[in-house]
């Protein structure tokens, strides 16, 4: 609690300028992709509940910023409300020279399209975001050699010795000690195999990463997989990687893509129960954590709007209706039968979807108030 209170005059506006920037780029892709397929757009909202501000433009589109700003939506023309949810009696109503500027109207591809485009902006804005951190700041990196094992800990069971360099793990190529940590953190007591080089040899250790609870610089309780190895300057040979523009991207979409990895490595834990559901946070732990990136500087922030990017891109992705992967769901069984999903089963699926949507908002919550007390 007060962490929180501590950073709220720098955590409210920050919060609030993360979560505009990121909604306005995410049905900007929407918005995009809908007006060259040719459907036409009613409303372009940040935002739900009472309109606070906005305009209509010449094309009718009435775009407005409302008082609760915790996400936004853009309607289609045909559609019965702000979730996109279809209309099939409306549709029949809607003269037939307007039915294909209307979305339920428009070509199978538009619609996919149209919906794709919205998860897909916020993971164009997380690799832009990261590009241009990585050609302005570089990128802190340290060669994987070991400086330090823990006493008792698995590294030092498997045999691991002072100056052994880690080349891979269960297969997977190691070129910085940052590789070793991202790896190893998802996968608490999980057996894995670690290959070091010792005097010009190849050797093959096996261990268990042990399950940790530690508190990060930022005071935020994390909970992750660690063998107990450290590196140092003498050995690790800490330096700044500096990125040309094209690298820069590269670097960009794999940072954004490591994220993505990331999240579906735990969400895999969670349900195996080897994490806990704790980390999940809500909008409480958002903003909690965007004042601490705003007290540490622009760089930072930046680096969080992209992280949260990527986790928009990928939730909105997910195959619950109401979400755009739901829409997508139903695009690809229409693409397989010839035909739309019928009205009543839509009906159903997306009050199923709604709740499961609600039923996660509520546990976000409940994880962020015990936080919050905690």
């Amino acid at each position: 609690m007060s962490l929180l209170l501590e950073n709220l005059q720098y955590a409210i506006p920050t919060f609030l300028f993360l979560l505009t920037l990121l909604v306005f780029v995410h049905e900007l892709g929407h918005y995009l992709v809908g007006r060259w397929s040719g459907i036409r757009i009613l409303a372009f909202s940040v935002g739900f509940g009472p309109e606070l501000f906005g305009w209509t433009d010449r094309h009718g589109t009435r775009w407005k910023f409302c008082v609760v700003p915790l996400g936004g939506y853009v309607k289609f023309f045909g559609d019965d409300d702000a979730a996109s949810t279809p209309d099939y009696r409306r549709l029949e109503t809607i003269a037939p020279e307007d039915r294909a500027r209307s979305f339920l109207g428009a070509k199978l591809w538009k619609r996919a399209a149209t919906v794709a485009a919205g998860p897909i902006a916020n993971f164009v804005l997380a690799i832009a975001i990261f590009a241009v951190l990585f050609s302005i700041y570089g990128r802190a990196v340290a060669d994987p050699v070991v400086a330090l094992v823990a006493p008792g800990s698995a590294a030092e069971k498997a045999g691991v010795k002072l100056g052994d360099r880690l080349v891979s793990i269960d297969g997977t190529p190691i070129a910085t000690f940052d590789d070793v940590r991202r790896y190893v953190s998802v996968r608490p007591e999980l057996p894995i195999t670690v290959r070091v080089e010792r005097d010009g040899s190849a050797i093959d250790l096996q261990m268990v990463p042990q399950r940790t609870e530690s508190v990060d610089p930022l005071g935020n309780k994390v909970e992750e997989g660690k063998i107990g190895i450290g590196t140092n300057q003498e050995v690790g040979n800490f330096r700044i990687e500096t990125y040309g523009p094209l690298e820069a991207v590269g670097q960009g979409a794999l940072q954004s893509w490591r994220i993505v990895t990331g999240t579906f490595d735990y969400l895999s834990n969670l349900f195996v129960g080897r994490m806990k559901a704790d980390q999940l946070g809500g909008p409480i732990r958002i903003a909690q954590i965007s004042g601490q990136m705003a007290k540490l500087g622009v760089a930072e922030v930046l680096n969080f709007a992209a992280v949260l990017s990527v986790s928009i891109g990928l939730l909105n992705l997910m195959p619950v209706p109401v979400l755009d992967g739901g829409h997508l769901m139903f695009y690809a069984v229409e693409a397989l039968r010839g035909k739309p999903v019928g009205p009543a089963a839509q009906d159903i699926a997306f009050r199923i979807g709604f709740a499961m949507v609600l039923m996660l908002t509520v546990f976000a919550a409940w994880n962020d108030i015990n936080w919050l007390f905690g």
